[in-house]
């Protein structure tokens, strides 16, 4: 008896498992996967810290303290520091030193010179980087709660109810605050001060009345004869500056004897979270957004 040849043609399909056996070398085994390609990690822009300069010796101190905290809450963001003019490293040094993305977040409170001229004029010099200007620090929540708790911290207590003034002004004997700024020429860096004094006397119940150190009025000195003609008796300063300066010395010398000063803001959390803020509204934008511009500020 001979054996039968097989039929010419293709045999029987086989099982799943008779696949993957010759696929992997292994009884039942599913098949091997092929590595996926992966997309390659995208470095996060970097974030420079814009501080105007001081020659006061605290002024780089209390900013390298902000950058540290602004570190310690975001690990994984480069930061960097560059400064207007008076202390380095300077704006343009630091620019010139990165490469890819950046995000310029300013210690500034308002839509002033700077902001619009400056910052946008280091950019222009600097055409290696893609990067864009945030807007000023005000007027934000954030810098509300930080101007509270550095009064908080200076000492000051909310008056009695019963003593309390409206919080746009009025007549009523008790607490007031004066907020105390740099001041600036443009009157839509004033429109954004105005706009801190309304969260903060929205936070404290409490009148809160705008005043600069200079380029615009009123001073300090005149908002505090003001406010005590309107029958306010304990007034408070809080010193809307980021780090000790010759302003914000000014500012808190014209305080009434023994009223409460606020320290400035330096290295508060919650300043560290409101340049997070305006750092991650520019950096998770669309890739293809134009350079070099300057959005509007938050309200």
């Amino acid at each position: 008896m001979t054996e039968s040849t097989p039929a010419s043609g293709p045999g029987p399909l086989d099982s799943t498992a008779q696949t993957a056996s010759r696929t992997t070398g292994l009884p039942g085994s599913r098949p091997a996967r092929l590595p996926r390609p992966y997309a390659p990690i995208r470095r996060p822009p970097a974030l420079v810290v814009v501080a105007h300069g001081s020659r006061d010796p605290r002024a780089l101190r209390t900013v390298r303290a902000l950058l540290a905290e602004v570190r310690a809450q975001r690990p994984g963001v480069p930061v960097a520091l560059g400064h207007i003019e008076l202390n380095e490293p300077l704006l343009g040094d630091t620019l010139a030193r990165l490469n890819g993305e950046a995000v310029l977040v300013p210690l500034l409170f308002g839509r002033g010179f700077h902001v619009k001229e400056d910052l946008p004029g280091a950019l222009a010099r600097a055409p290696h980087l893609r990067a864009r200007v945030a807007p000023p620090l005000g007027p934000h929540p954030l810098l509300a709660q930080a101007l509270h708790a550095r009064l908080v911290e200076a000492g000051w207590r909310p008056p009695p109810a019963g003593r309390r003034g409206p919080a746009g002004g009025g007549r009523a004997r008790g607490g007031a605050v004066v907020l105390a700024s740099a001041g600036s020429r443009d009157p839509q860096s004033a429109d954004d001060v105005r706009g801190i004094a309304h969260l903060l006397a929205s936070r404290l119940g409490v009148p809160v009345v705008p005043a600069w150190a200079t380029a615009a009025s009123p001073s300090v000195p005149e908002a505090v004869a003001d406010l005590t003609a309107r029958g306010h008796d304990r007034i408070a300063v809080a010193s809307c500056f980021t780090a000790p300066g010759r302003f914000s010395a000014r500012c808190a010398a014209a305080a009434p004897p023994g009223a409460v000063v606020s320290a400035p803001l330096g290295d508060h959390p919650a300043m560290a979270r409101l340049v997070l803020h305006h750092y991650d509204s520019l950096a998770t934008g669309p890739a293809a957004a134009p350079p070099h511009d300057v959005p509007a500020p938050c309200g």
